[in-house]
């Protein structure tokens, strides 16, 4: 069992029309939810098919320049393996606690470090408040990231694998869960308040996530966490508000009348 199950996360970079339409199937789903379960009534400046369209621009370049960073993520994880470096190799890690460790791992340089550092350092800022800007959020602004962000991301992304040392098959385990969450912390999709605040005891749910998008401070510089919420709960980034006290977009540094305008994103 273990043998096909990791021969086919090993490979799955490999296979970018795979990877394609696991990211558009789970987005697809979350969308069609979006309308029959809606945590907010959103207000798009024209239709919700061309705030997606503005969205989706931005996330195909962002899955480029990923599909090209795969080949570092490739080199790091073979130079671990190699050289027994890391900690999956120090602690001598079956399959299940490799693939723990590297949860564990890259989620905090890929996801919470990051994050917080792009709210932290003002030239990073620059390039995530794209993504804060989006004044109606939903499933489609999970991946709206700026090509500079892309690459900053994927910096951390080197970090965490070349700490726990993750093997391929373990990589692509991560990223397939990351999508699933990116999608579904993004969604605006109404859960029951007990069954999401359950999940957010250890995941991002979708409230928790959605006090990031609040369009001023303190929230915004809060719940930073992309799969584990414990990051945020033992590092003192977690706050919680109501969603019916929700405004989305930015109070400075972008133009909200311009969170629709790709050119815009991008200068």
């Amino acid at each position: 069992m273990w043998d096909k199950f990791i021969s086919y996360f090993s490979n799955l970079e490999e296979r970018p029309l795979e990877r394609m339409a696991i990211l558009t199937g789970g987005m697809l789903f979350f969308w069609i939810l979006e309308g029959a379960i809606p945590l907010l009534q959103l207000r798009f400046r024209k239709t919700r098919l061309r705030h997606a369209a503005m969205n989706f621009g931005l996330t195909i370049i962002h899955l480029i320049i990923h599909t090209l960073l795969a080949f570092v993520i490739i080199m790091i994880s073979d130079w671990s393996a190699a050289h027994q470096f890391g900690l999956v190799y120090w602690t001598q890690a079956g399959v299940l606690a490799t693939i723990l460790i590297t949860l564990v791992g890259v989620d905090f340089f890929g996801g919470w470090l990051v994050h917080i550092v792009e709210h932290k350092w003002k030239f990073f800022w620059r390039f995530h408040v794209v993504h804060h800007a989006d004044t109606n959020v939903d499933v489609t602004t999970g991946l709206r990231h700026h090509p500079v962000e892309s690459v900053i991301r994927g910096l951390f992304f080197f970090m965490g694998i070349a700490l726990t040392g993750a093997p391929m098959f373990a990589v692509m385990i991560y990223q397939t869960i990351l999508v699933f969450f990116t999608a579904f912390e993004h969604a605006n999709i109404r859960l029951p308040s007990s069954l999401d605040k359950i999940i957010s005891y250890l995941f991002i749910s979708p409230n928790m996530h959605k006090v990031h998008h609040h369009w001023k401070q303190p929230y915004t510089d809060s719940n930073y966490g992309a799969i584990f919420s414990v990051w945020d709960r033992l590092l003192g980034t977690y706050k919680h508000l109501e969603p019916e006290s929700l405004r989305y977009g930015i109070d400075k540094d972008y133009p909200e009348e311009k969170d629709e305008d790709f050119a815009q994103m991008l200068k």
